[in-house]
């Protein structure tokens, strides 16, 4: 079946199958919560990122193969709800970026910065450091060598615009910023965007709108 990003609370996940990896998209309440279970093919080593909420359909996803590593792309509560029942049962090692570890209630094993690379089996995702929702946000790209990029952003980068910066012009200004200079400037627009909540988008379908989003502020 065709991969489309489009999931729902209570509903199946969605499955992008690449040739080196497996991308599982499912939906979790009750804030409507994307978590993307990552397999390398290779391996068949796992990665989770944002364990959200409902510790139970997260370990369902995961199954009897376990995961080696989850990273929560920031600090925001309904992004790591399930962090420490997901890393009780499974012995994951936890990621996140450093200057939001401190907001996260389950240690993080392995603080981010920006260009650093988290493995899962023989795939590489590269951490890109975005500012502006929060210090410490990160996103995580996958440059597929066999076709274009994927990058998971959490919630710096959805449909429409960039994420929630609660009519703070400098954070606005700051998040635009990272998000034009390490997402738009270096990655072509075939790039698939998986974000923190709701429908996917590729880059090609938003950057026409830099300017409108730069202008309106949000």
């Amino acid at each position: 079946m065709t991969y489309s990003g489009v999931v729902r609370v209570g509903g199946p996940a969605d499955v992008h199958e690449l040739k080196d990896l497996m991308i599982t998209k499912i939906a979790v309440g009750p804030m409507d919560n994307n978590a993307y279970l990552l397999r390398c093919r290779a391996t068949d080593e796992q990665l989770l990122i944002d364990a959200a909420n409902e510790p139970e359909t997260l370990l369902g996803t995961i199954g009897e193969d376990g995961i080696t590593a989850v990273v929560t792309t920031h600090r925001h509560g309904d992004h790591w709800q399930a962090l420490a029942e997901v890393v009780s049962s499974t012995a994951a090692r936890t990621y996140a970026g450093r200057a939001d570890a401190d907001g996260i209630p389950v240690p993080t094993a392995v603080p981010l910065d920006d260009g650093d690379v988290v493995r899962v089996g023989q795939v590489e995702l590269t951490a890109r450091h975005l500012v502006g929702h929060t210090p410490g946000s990160i996103a995580l790209v996958y440059d597929d060598p066999h076709g274009h990029p994927h990058v998971f952003t959490g919630d710096c980068l959805f449909p429409g615009g960039v994420g929630n910066t609660h009519q703070d012009p400098e954070a606005f200004a700051s998040l635009l910023h990272d998000v034009e200079t390490k997402i738009f400037d270096v990655l072509p627009d075939e790039t698939w965007v998986y974000p923190g909540h709701g429908a996917d988008t590729t880059l090609g379908a938003e950057r026409p709108h830099l300017a409108e989003w730069r202008s309106r502020g949000w």
